[in-house]
């Protein structure tokens, strides 16, 4: 059988002769268009009120040419706007609460999100807050507020998190400095914008980062239950054409510009992959290594790849027989993700390591029980131990 999907702009095509499709749904409603100068050519589709909120963090945006582009495509709809610049890595809902307010004083109707995917996340909790000013910060992990979220229009920078497709947002606590995400489907955008000439002013180091993020993002998602239908056609798509890229950056030690497209698409199917079927335990685990050593999450992630993979070689064989069949070589898969994977010293340790893992003593994550095999706060120590 042969099966096609057309998803806003994306159209997927797969033989799934032989697959077993369980039970399952999909439920992803963004427009996404795609393709180079889609923000100037599709200037309607962003005509989404009268005013917005441009939410950007400080460089990215203008650097990459999406800022201007957006200006100009707003003036020709004759929506007028503000900019809010305030949003770093990691947001923080302190900043997300200002955007909010930010907004409510422009008269904004909607928020355009323009950057990477802590600036796509941000525009979610963004258009809570600005709709509900009743809201102290704390409270939009709650998940309880009486109006609705504004419309959020997205345009993504980097090519890494899919932020563009996702319902999640991941937001720090300002208090406890705890990443935690938020989830639903008033976190999806009315429409994103993927053009990947904006990821081409990326830095080598965030390049290399936000692709082992999307990669992240498609091997978790593949080896969870979830992961069959269509959601395995979305990542069989994306973890080859990461794998060649990434292995690209390790031999040659630099971004070929070619090399912008597939990534960026492929972060795009990554995020769809992650979007319905979640994470596995490299994301929490990847979580300490961003809070307390300050590792970029992409590669924060990658640092657990290898015990990851062994457990999936493990509890989940068919599958891993079929990802090897997608990349090659495990033993090079893992030396390749070693080779781009900066942690910048960060050494945990054993007695380090049991601290952290306290976070998990009272409730597991789903990330753990989606992982093969599960994954216990003791094993989890185990694995933050061999950060050293």
């Amino acid at each position: 059988m042969e099966l096609q999907l057309k998803y806003g702009k994306f159209m997927v095509k797969s033989n799934l002769k032989g697959m077993m499709i369980m039970s399952n749904s999909v439920y992803m409603p963004v427009n996404c268009i795609w393709g180079r100068n889609c923000v100037s050519q599709n200037g309607k589709e962003l005509a989404l009120g009268k005013c917005c909120l441009i939410l950007t963090g400080k460089n990215g945006a203008k650097a990459s040419g999406a800022l201007d582009d957006a200006i100009e495509t707003l003036k020709k709809q004759g929506i007028e706007y503000a900019i809010f610049d305030g949003i770093g890595e990691n947001p923080l809902i302190s900043d997300c609460r200002k955007a909010g307010e930010a907004a409510r004083n422009a008269g904004a109707d909607f928020i355009l999100g323009i950057g990477g995917g802590s600036v796509l996340d941000a525009s979610k909790a963004v258009a809570i807050y600005a709709s509900n000013p009743q809201l102290e910060p704390i409270d939009i992990y709650k998940r309880e507020y009486e109006n609705a979220a504004l419309p959020v229009a997205l345009i993504g920078t980097t090519a890494g998190t899919g932020s563009e497709v996702t319902a999640v947002a991941v937001l720090t606590n300002d208090e406890t400095g705890v990443k935690k995400s938020i989830k639903g489907n008033d976190c999806y955008a009315k429409v994103s914008f993927c053009d990947p000439k904006y990821t081409e002013s990326m830095s080598y180091k965030t390049t290399v980062s936000t692709a082992l993020d999307a990669f992240a993002h498609a091997v978790e998602g593949f080896f969870t239950e979830r992961c069959e239908g269509i959601h395995r056609v979305f990542a069989q798509n994306c973890i080859p054409s990461l794998y060649r890229c990434l292995k690209s950056i390790s031999q040659t030690g630099t971004v070929n510009p070619e090399l912008r497209e597939p990534l960026y698409y492929a972060s795009i199917y990554a995020g769809l992959v992650i979007n319905n079927c979640g994470t596995a335990f490299p994301h929490p685990l990847g979580y300490v290594l961003t809070e307390n050593y300050g590792v970029p999450h992409g590669m924060a992630c990658a640092a657990f790849f290898a015990p990851y993979i062994d457990r999936c070689a493990e509890f989940a064989p068919e599958k891993f027989a079929q990802f090897t069949a997608m990349t090659e070589d495990i033993n090079e898969v893992k030396a390749v993700i070693a080779s781009l994977t900066d942690l910048g010293g960060a050494s945990i340790g054993k007695g380090n390591a049991e601290k952290y893992a306290l976070r998990w003593q009272s409730v597991i994550p789903g990330n753990f029980t989606a992982s093969p095999g599960g994954l216990t706060q003791k094993e989890a120590a185990e694995i933050l131990a061999l950060i050293i």
